[in-house]
């Protein structure tokens, strides 16, 4: 059975910086897309950041440059370090997998999720 849990959100004041971590069970990661997804309240959930069987590695234009996804050595877990963050960055924070090699920007494509991790960023 695949498990994915997050931990690691918090409040944190604007220009602060995070790490998340989504520790997975039951299947092989690096054979498959991992992400992660925010939602705001009244907001549509959006892809954050992707990492795909290949290494390759996306972000939503919002968070390049201050969020670096990675995978831990030992493929179970997932990171997502958040740096500069900003206001809007606040959302509940969910970890992904979809059983492709390639990422696709569509959540309804991901096959398991986790049970999120709230991010507070105060200006």
């Amino acid at each position: 059975q695949v498990q994915l849990v997050e931990s690691g959100g918090g409040s944190v004041q604007a220009g602060g910086s995070l790490r998340l971590s989504c520790a997975a069970s039951g299947f092989a990661s690096r054979t498959y897309c991992r992400a992660w997804f925010r939602q705001a309240p009244s907001k549509e959930r959006e892809g954050v950041a992707s990492l795909d069987s290949t290494g390759a590695v996306s972000y939503t234009d919002s968070v390049k440059g201050r969020f670096i996804i990675s995978l831990s050595n030992d493929e179970n877990t997932l990171y997502l370090q958040m740096s500069s963050l900003k206001a809007e960055d606040t959302a509940m924070y969910y970890c992904a997998a979809s059983l492709t090699p390639y990422c696709y920007a569509d959540a309804a494509l991901f096959d398991y999720w986790g049970q999120g991790t709230q991010v507070t960023v105060s200006s």
